[in-house]
């Protein structure tokens, strides 16, 4: 019960700070049926939750690194338990890992003790993001760990890891 209460406390915060400084929104829509898509072992799945926000991880790659803190930007101690779905009509795209995802969300990332996804879809072949609770709600902030900037530059910024948005790959 308590968890509960605490995963709505934050995510309640982090809706009130960006109704605040304006709600950007998502640029994809909710990946409607993603509770079905299929689960892919990443390297980031494989460990099954991010380290906390304590956790010395100097040692590990820089988008790990500005992961982790991104993350510990949107939960203090950490996110928790997360999981990679991958829309059933693109994993034939995320496996060749070249790009060519169909037109929509594709791919998210689910922060599953606070009930968050963080969604990649496509449009024209351009990778774009969201944010959104398990039921729905777009909390795509206009700043911050939760906004699309912050999907962008970490997306972008890191080539030899990720490739028309998606940077895991599958791992057997």
């Amino acid at each position: 019960m308590k968890r509960v209460v605490m995963i709505t406390l934050v995510v309640g915060l982090f809706l009130a700070v960006s109704a605040h400084h304006g709600l950007a929104g998502s640029q994809v829509p909710f990946p409607e049926g993603w509770e079905k898509w299929t689960p892919v072992k990443t390297p980031l799945a494989k460990i099954g939750a991010l380290p906390g926000c304590d956790a010395d991880v100097s040692n590990l790659p820089p988008i790990y690194q500005e992961t982790v803190a991104t993350y510990c930007g949107v939960k203090p101690g950490g996110p928790g338990k997360v999981e990679v779905l991958v829309n059933p009509g693109a994993l034939k795209a995320y496996k060749a890992r070249n790009g060519g995802f169909p037109e929509g969300p594709n791919m998210v990332l689910h922060l599953k003790d606070m009930k968050v996804l963080f969604v990649i879809g496509h449009r024209n072949g351009k990778a774009l993001y969201g944010v959104f609770t398990e039921d729905g709600k777009d909390i795509t902030a206009a700043q911050g760990p939760l906004s699309q900037t912050t999907c962008i530059n970490c997306h972008t910024g890191y080539r030899a890891f990720c490739v028309k948005g998606q940077c895991g790959k599958i791992i057997e």
